[in-house]
Protein backbone atom coordinates (compact mmCIF):
# COMPACT_ATOMS: atom_id res chain seq x y z
CA UNK A 1 0.00 0.00 0.00
CA UNK A 2 2.97 2.46 0.74
CA UNK A 3 4.12 1.68 -2.56
CA UNK A 4 0.85 3.02 -4.47
CA UNK A 5 0.96 6.15 -2.68
CA UNK A 6 5.06 7.05 -3.15
CA UNK A 7 4.22 5.94 -6.82
CA UNK A 8 1.17 8.37 -6.97
CA UNK A 9 3.22 10.85 -4.95
CA UNK A 10 5.66 10.35 -7.46
CA UNK A 11 3.84 11.17 -10.57
CA UNK A 12 1.87 13.90 -9.18
CA UNK A 13 5.22 15.66 -8.61
CA UNK A 14 7.00 14.72 -12.01
CA UNK A 15 3.78 15.99 -14.49
CA UNK A 16 3.72 18.75 -12.70
CA UNK A 17 7.45 19.26 -13.27
CA UNK A 18 7.39 18.71 -16.81
CA UNK A 19 4.39 21.23 -16.79
CA UNK A 20 6.08 24.03 -15.17
CA UNK A 21 9.26 23.15 -17.08
CA UNK A 22 6.91 23.93 -20.38
CA UNK A 23 5.74 26.82 -18.83
CA UNK A 24 9.24 28.58 -17.78
CA UNK A 25 10.40 27.45 -21.49
CA UNK A 26 7.68 28.66 -23.13
CA UNK A 27 7.81 32.12 -21.39
CA UNK A 28 11.70 32.14 -22.04
CA UNK A 29 10.86 31.91 -25.61
CA UNK A 30 8.36 34.69 -25.90
CA UNK A 31 10.79 36.85 -23.32
CA UNK A 32 14.21 36.09 -26.11
CA UNK A 33 11.86 36.78 -28.92
CA UNK A 34 10.03 39.83 -27.76
CA UNK A 35 13.59 41.55 -25.95
CA UNK A 36 11.25 41.99 -22.87
CA UNK A 37 14.54 42.04 -20.39
CA UNK A 38 16.54 44.97 -22.36
CA UNK A 39 12.89 46.80 -22.96
CA UNK A 40 12.09 46.81 -18.77
CA UNK A 41 15.64 47.98 -18.78
CA UNK A 42 15.91 50.89 -20.97
CA UNK A 43 12.17 51.91 -20.36
CA UNK A 44 13.55 52.91 -16.53
CA UNK A 45 16.61 53.99 -17.51
CA UNK A 46 14.71 56.57 -19.81
CA UNK A 47 12.13 57.83 -17.37
CA UNK A 48 14.94 57.78 -14.90
CA UNK A 49 17.41 59.84 -16.73
CA UNK A 50 15.73 61.47 -19.49
CA UNK A 51 12.47 62.05 -17.77
CA UNK A 52 8.74 61.09 -18.94
CA UNK A 53 7.45 59.90 -21.83
CA UNK A 54 5.30 63.34 -23.04
CA UNK A 55 3.50 63.58 -26.52
CA UNK A 56 4.50 66.32 -28.55
CA UNK A 57 1.02 66.54 -29.94
CA UNK A 58 -1.94 65.23 -27.63
CA UNK A 59 -4.67 62.96 -30.38
CA UNK A 60 -7.86 65.08 -30.56
CA UNK A 61 -9.27 61.46 -30.08
CA UNK A 62 -7.49 61.41 -26.66
CA UNK A 63 -8.73 65.07 -25.88
CA UNK A 64 -12.39 64.09 -26.27
CA UNK A 65 -11.67 60.68 -24.81
CA UNK A 66 -10.42 62.39 -21.67
CA UNK A 67 -13.16 64.86 -21.75
CA UNK A 68 -16.15 61.90 -21.50
CA UNK A 69 -14.41 60.00 -18.73
CA UNK A 70 -14.20 63.54 -16.50
CA UNK A 71 -17.93 63.50 -17.05
CA UNK A 72 -18.36 59.81 -15.77
CA UNK A 73 -16.04 60.72 -12.82
CA UNK A 74 -15.31 57.38 -10.59
CA UNK A 75 -16.12 55.31 -13.26
CA UNK A 76 -14.28 57.40 -16.16
CA UNK A 77 -11.16 57.37 -13.21
CA UNK A 78 -11.39 53.43 -13.24
CA UNK A 79 -11.62 53.48 -16.76
CA UNK A 80 -8.58 55.67 -17.37
CA UNK A 81 -6.44 53.82 -15.02
CA UNK A 82 -7.25 50.07 -16.69
CA UNK A 83 -6.68 51.59 -20.23
CA UNK A 84 -3.64 54.33 -19.60
CA UNK A 85 -1.11 52.05 -21.00
CA UNK A 86 -2.93 51.66 -24.20
CA UNK A 87 -3.72 55.50 -24.85
CA UNK A 88 -1.40 57.88 -26.16
CA UNK A 89 0.76 59.54 -23.96
CA UNK A 90 -1.05 63.49 -22.52
CA UNK A 91 1.04 66.48 -22.42
CA UNK A 92 1.29 65.70 -18.73
CA UNK A 93 3.55 62.27 -19.34
CA UNK A 94 3.70 59.32 -18.41
CA UNK A 95 6.30 56.70 -16.95
CA UNK A 96 7.21 53.98 -20.27
CA UNK A 97 6.99 50.96 -17.62
CA UNK A 98 3.41 49.34 -17.93
CA UNK A 99 0.98 50.10 -14.78
CA UNK A 100 -1.29 47.92 -15.34
CA UNK A 101 -2.14 44.10 -16.43
CA UNK A 102 -3.05 44.81 -20.18
CA UNK A 103 0.19 46.96 -20.11
CA UNK A 104 2.17 43.76 -19.10
CA UNK A 105 0.79 42.59 -22.54
CA UNK A 106 0.78 44.96 -24.33
CA UNK A 107 2.76 48.11 -23.96
CA UNK A 108 6.00 46.66 -23.25
CA UNK A 109 5.79 43.81 -25.41
CA UNK A 110 4.52 45.49 -28.75
CA UNK A 111 4.67 49.26 -28.09
CA UNK A 112 7.36 51.87 -28.42
CA UNK A 113 10.51 50.50 -28.27
CA UNK A 114 12.47 52.70 -25.33
CA UNK A 115 16.06 50.94 -26.42
CA UNK A 116 18.56 53.15 -28.39
CA UNK A 117 19.31 52.17 -32.01
CA UNK A 118 22.50 49.66 -32.18
CA UNK A 119 25.76 51.00 -33.27
CA UNK A 120 29.00 49.31 -34.31
CA UNK A 121 30.93 51.74 -33.69
CA UNK A 122 33.32 52.07 -30.46
CA UNK A 123 32.47 54.94 -27.76
CA UNK A 124 32.89 58.62 -28.91
CA UNK A 125 35.59 60.80 -27.49
CA UNK A 126 33.67 62.99 -26.46
CA UNK A 127 30.11 62.95 -25.88
CA UNK A 128 27.77 65.75 -27.55
CA UNK A 129 25.74 67.62 -25.51
CA UNK A 130 22.48 67.01 -23.52
CA UNK A 131 19.13 67.40 -25.41
CA UNK A 132 16.91 70.01 -24.94
CA UNK A 133 19.97 72.76 -25.66
CA UNK A 134 19.12 74.82 -28.84
CA UNK A 135 21.73 73.59 -30.66
CA UNK A 136 20.22 70.07 -30.10
CA UNK A 137 22.25 67.21 -28.96
CA UNK A 138 21.03 63.57 -27.21
CA UNK A 139 19.10 62.08 -24.39
CA UNK A 140 21.31 61.22 -21.25
CA UNK A 141 20.28 57.26 -22.40
CA UNK A 142 21.51 57.69 -25.47
CA UNK A 143 24.96 59.21 -24.01
CA UNK A 144 24.79 56.07 -22.04
CA UNK A 145 24.43 53.72 -24.07
CA UNK A 146 27.09 55.39 -26.59
CA UNK A 147 29.49 54.34 -23.50
CA UNK A 148 28.05 50.58 -23.57
CA UNK A 149 27.69 49.85 -26.71
CA UNK A 150 31.50 48.07 -27.32
CA UNK A 151 29.49 44.93 -25.20
CA UNK A 152 26.63 45.05 -27.37
CA UNK A 153 25.03 43.13 -30.20
CA UNK A 154 22.03 44.27 -32.39
CA UNK A 155 18.85 42.66 -31.72
CA UNK A 156 16.29 43.84 -34.89
CA UNK A 157 18.39 46.96 -35.12
CA UNK A 158 18.33 47.59 -31.26
CA UNK A 159 20.42 47.41 -28.70
CA UNK A 160 20.29 43.85 -26.58
CA UNK A 161 21.75 45.54 -23.34
CA UNK A 162 19.55 43.55 -20.40
CA UNK A 163 21.89 43.96 -17.84
CA UNK A 164 24.46 47.18 -16.49
CA UNK A 165 26.81 46.22 -13.98
CA UNK A 166 26.47 48.98 -11.27
CA UNK A 167 30.14 49.82 -11.45
CA UNK A 168 30.56 50.19 -14.83
CA UNK A 169 27.05 52.39 -14.73
CA UNK A 170 29.29 54.66 -12.84
CA UNK A 171 32.05 54.79 -14.93
CA UNK A 172 29.97 55.71 -17.82
CA UNK A 173 28.37 58.59 -15.92
CA UNK A 174 32.16 59.99 -14.71
CA UNK A 175 32.89 59.43 -18.04
CA UNK A 176 29.68 61.52 -19.44
CA UNK A 177 30.31 64.15 -16.81
CA UNK A 178 34.15 64.47 -17.35
CA UNK A 179 32.93 65.30 -21.40
CA UNK A 180 30.64 68.15 -19.74
CA UNK A 181 33.16 69.16 -17.40
CA UNK A 182 32.79 67.97 -14.32
CA UNK A 183 30.03 66.80 -11.85
CA UNK A 184 28.85 70.14 -11.06
CA UNK A 185 28.02 70.82 -14.74
CA UNK A 186 26.65 67.79 -15.27
CA UNK A 187 24.61 68.36 -12.27
CA UNK A 188 23.46 72.10 -13.59
CA UNK A 189 22.64 70.60 -16.75
CA UNK A 190 20.45 67.52 -14.87
CA UNK A 191 18.61 70.44 -12.96
CA UNK A 192 17.82 72.68 -15.92
CA UNK A 193 16.78 69.79 -18.10
CA UNK A 194 14.05 69.09 -15.23
CA UNK A 195 15.72 65.30 -15.42
CA UNK A 196 14.66 63.16 -12.06
CA UNK A 197 18.05 62.03 -12.12
CA UNK A 198 19.24 65.09 -10.57
CA UNK A 199 17.51 64.77 -7.15
CA UNK A 200 19.80 61.40 -6.23
CA UNK A 201 22.82 62.37 -7.77
CA UNK A 202 22.50 65.74 -5.56
CA UNK A 203 22.10 63.33 -2.44
CA UNK A 204 25.13 61.19 -3.26
CA UNK A 205 27.26 64.23 -4.28
CA UNK A 206 26.28 65.86 -0.78
CA UNK A 207 27.41 62.79 0.83
CA UNK A 208 30.44 62.06 -0.92
CA UNK A 209 31.21 65.95 0.20
CA UNK A 210 32.54 66.33 -3.20
CA UNK A 211 34.83 63.80 -3.48
CA UNK A 212 34.45 61.84 -6.84
CA UNK A 213 35.87 58.39 -5.59
CA UNK A 214 33.16 58.39 -2.89
CA UNK A 215 31.00 59.42 -5.65
CA UNK A 216 31.83 57.08 -8.01
CA UNK A 217 31.38 54.27 -5.09
CA UNK A 218 27.96 56.12 -4.55
CA UNK A 219 26.31 55.80 -7.47
CA UNK A 220 27.40 52.60 -8.42
CA UNK A 221 26.02 51.27 -4.71
CA UNK A 222 22.37 53.62 -5.91
CA UNK A 223 22.20 51.84 -9.30
CA UNK A 224 22.82 48.43 -7.84
CA UNK A 225 19.50 49.17 -5.25
CA UNK A 226 17.54 50.42 -8.24
CA UNK A 227 18.45 47.10 -10.15
CA UNK A 228 17.41 45.49 -7.44
CA UNK A 229 13.84 47.07 -6.90
CA UNK A 230 14.14 46.64 -10.62
CA UNK A 231 14.11 42.99 -10.55
CA UNK A 232 11.44 42.89 -8.11
CA UNK A 233 9.08 44.57 -10.60
CA UNK A 234 10.15 42.76 -13.40
CA UNK A 235 8.89 39.51 -11.41
CA UNK A 236 5.74 40.45 -10.01
CA UNK A 237 4.93 41.35 -13.98
CA UNK A 238 6.00 37.89 -15.18
CA UNK A 239 3.83 36.34 -12.60
CA UNK A 240 0.79 37.64 -14.37
CA UNK A 241 2.32 35.91 -17.62
CA UNK A 242 3.16 33.02 -16.17
CA UNK A 243 -0.24 32.26 -14.78
CA UNK A 244 -1.61 33.22 -18.39
CA UNK A 245 0.83 30.31 -19.30
CA UNK A 246 -0.55 28.12 -17.17
CA UNK A 247 -3.83 28.56 -17.72
CA UNK A 248 -3.04 27.91 -21.45
CA UNK A 249 -1.04 24.60 -20.84
CA UNK A 250 -3.49 23.45 -18.41
CA UNK A 251 -6.24 23.85 -21.08
CA UNK A 252 -4.66 22.69 -23.94
CA UNK A 253 -3.21 18.89 -22.38
CA UNK A 254 -6.62 18.87 -20.62
CA UNK A 255 -4.76 18.03 -17.14
CA UNK A 256 -7.15 17.45 -14.73
CA UNK A 257 -4.84 16.09 -11.17
CA UNK A 258 -8.15 14.74 -9.59
CA UNK A 259 -8.80 12.56 -12.52
CA UNK A 260 -4.48 11.96 -13.24
CA UNK A 261 -4.58 11.16 -9.19
CA UNK A 262 -6.95 8.31 -9.51
CA UNK A 263 -5.45 6.91 -12.59
CA UNK A 264 -1.84 6.85 -10.95
CA UNK A 265 -3.60 4.49 -8.05
CA UNK A 266 -5.52 2.32 -10.51
CA UNK A 267 -2.47 2.20 -12.79
CA UNK A 268 -0.38 0.69 -9.78
CA UNK A 269 -3.17 -1.96 -8.48
CA UNK A 270 -3.81 -2.84 -12.15
CA UNK A 271 0.29 -3.70 -12.28
CA UNK A 272 -0.26 -5.53 -9.75
CA UNK A 273 -3.49 -7.58 -10.57
CA UNK A 274 -1.09 -8.09 -13.35
CA UNK A 275 1.61 -9.76 -11.48
CA UNK A 276 -0.80 -11.84 -9.72
CA UNK A 277 -2.28 -13.34 -13.39
CA UNK A 278 1.38 -14.09 -14.01
CA UNK A 279 1.58 -15.96 -11.12
CA UNK A 280 -1.81 -17.58 -10.61
CA UNK A 281 -3.00 -17.93 -14.07
CA UNK A 282 -6.23 -18.20 -15.47
CA UNK A 283 -8.14 -17.67 -12.73
CA UNK A 284 -6.82 -13.95 -12.03
CA UNK A 285 -8.26 -13.12 -15.37
CA UNK A 286 -11.58 -12.01 -14.88
CA UNK A 287 -10.56 -8.98 -12.87
CA UNK A 288 -8.44 -7.88 -16.12
CA UNK A 289 -11.49 -8.37 -17.84
CA UNK A 290 -13.27 -5.20 -16.74
CA UNK A 291 -10.37 -2.93 -18.34
CA UNK A 292 -10.71 -4.32 -21.45
CA UNK A 293 -13.31 -3.81 -24.40
CA UNK A 294 -15.87 -7.18 -24.62
CA UNK A 295 -14.05 -7.72 -28.08
CA UNK A 296 -10.17 -7.53 -27.28
CA UNK A 297 -7.89 -9.80 -26.49
CA UNK A 298 -6.85 -9.76 -22.81
CA UNK A 299 -3.48 -10.18 -23.42
CA UNK A 300 -3.17 -7.68 -26.21
CA UNK A 301 -5.60 -5.29 -23.33
CA UNK A 302 -2.44 -5.90 -20.97
CA UNK A 303 0.31 -5.34 -23.12
CA UNK A 304 -1.19 -2.22 -24.21
CA UNK A 305 -1.69 -0.56 -20.63
CA UNK A 306 1.83 -1.90 -19.18
CA UNK A 307 3.23 0.09 -22.72
CA UNK A 308 1.18 3.38 -21.66
CA UNK A 309 1.03 4.01 -18.04
CA UNK A 310 -0.85 6.85 -16.76
CA UNK A 311 2.01 9.12 -17.10
CA UNK A 312 2.07 8.91 -20.27
CA UNK A 313 -1.90 9.37 -20.55
CA UNK A 314 -1.63 12.95 -19.32
CA UNK A 315 -0.59 14.29 -22.84
CA UNK A 316 -3.56 12.43 -24.24
CA UNK A 317 -5.94 14.50 -23.96
CA UNK A 318 -4.72 17.83 -26.22
CA UNK A 319 -6.35 18.50 -29.81
CA UNK A 320 -3.90 16.46 -31.71
CA UNK A 321 -1.93 13.75 -30.05
CA UNK A 322 0.23 11.02 -31.65
CA UNK A 323 0.48 7.53 -31.39
CA UNK A 324 3.85 5.17 -32.33
CA UNK A 325 3.02 2.53 -34.21
CA UNK A 326 5.35 0.21 -35.66
CA UNK A 327 8.71 1.02 -37.16
CA UNK A 328 7.82 1.10 -40.75
CA UNK A 329 4.80 2.74 -40.09
CA UNK A 330 6.08 5.66 -37.95
CA UNK A 331 4.16 8.03 -35.75
CA UNK A 332 0.09 8.66 -36.52
CA UNK A 333 -1.28 12.00 -36.11
CA UNK A 334 -5.03 12.42 -35.07
CA UNK A 335 -6.95 15.59 -34.35
CA UNK A 336 -9.67 15.28 -31.11
CA UNK A 337 -10.66 18.55 -30.99
CA UNK A 338 -14.26 17.84 -30.13
CA UNK A 339 -13.30 15.42 -27.56
CA UNK A 340 -10.60 18.20 -26.47
CA UNK A 341 -13.23 20.52 -26.44
CA UNK A 342 -15.97 18.71 -24.66
CA UNK A 343 -13.41 18.00 -21.67
CA UNK A 344 -12.52 21.67 -21.24
CA UNK A 345 -16.18 22.99 -21.46
CA UNK A 346 -17.24 19.86 -18.79
CA UNK A 347 -17.37 21.61 -15.36
CA UNK A 348 -16.50 18.30 -13.34
CA UNK A 349 -13.12 18.81 -14.73
CA UNK A 350 -12.77 22.26 -13.64
CA UNK A 351 -12.32 21.60 -10.17
CA UNK A 352 -9.01 19.37 -11.39
CA UNK A 353 -7.99 22.20 -13.74
CA UNK A 354 -7.65 24.34 -10.89
CA UNK A 355 -5.89 22.45 -9.12
CA UNK A 356 -3.42 21.97 -11.80
CA UNK A 357 -3.27 25.75 -12.59
CA UNK A 358 -2.18 26.56 -9.03
CA UNK A 359 0.23 24.11 -8.49
CA UNK A 360 2.11 25.08 -11.82
CA UNK A 361 1.86 28.30 -10.72
CA UNK A 362 4.95 27.41 -8.09
CA UNK A 363 7.20 27.24 -10.49
CA UNK A 364 9.73 24.41 -11.97
CA UNK A 365 12.05 24.92 -9.24
CA UNK A 366 9.86 24.01 -6.10
CA UNK A 367 8.81 20.92 -8.58
CA UNK A 368 12.46 19.88 -8.64
CA UNK A 369 13.14 20.39 -5.44
CA UNK A 370 10.00 18.19 -4.12
CA UNK A 371 10.85 15.55 -6.39
CA UNK A 372 14.33 15.59 -5.73
CA UNK A 373 13.37 15.49 -1.82
CA UNK A 374 10.87 12.68 -2.50
CA UNK A 375 13.86 10.03 -4.34
CA UNK A 376 16.30 11.44 -2.44
CA UNK A 377 18.50 12.83 -5.16
CA UNK A 378 21.31 14.85 -4.00
CA UNK A 379 22.30 18.31 -5.32
CA UNK A 380 25.41 18.54 -7.08
CA UNK A 381 25.79 22.48 -6.07
CA UNK A 382 28.32 22.17 -2.97
CA UNK A 383 27.61 24.15 0.27
CA UNK A 384 30.45 26.30 1.32
CA UNK A 385 30.20 23.86 5.07
CA UNK A 386 31.24 20.92 2.64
Amino acid sequence: MISYYTDFALGLVLAFLLLSLLVSGVNEGIVRLLGIRSKFLWAYLRDTLDGAEVARRVPVALRVLTGVLDRLKGVGRWLWARLADLLPPSGEGRSRLPATVLGVFAKLPFGRDPRPAFSARPAPVQSPPLAGRPEGGKSLADLLHERLQEIDHSARGRTNIAQIPPARFAVALMEIATDMGGVERLMRELDTLRSPLYRPLKAVWDRASHDIEAFRNGVADWFDGEMQRLTMLYRRYVRWVIAVLSLLVTALFGMDSLEYGKSLLNDSAYRSSVAAFAQSGAEALAPLKERCASAEDTYSCVTDVLSTPAFAQIFTHAPVTVEMGAAAAGPSWSWQGGDWWSRVASPSHWPGFLITLFALLFGAPFWWDVFRRITGIRSRVSTPDK
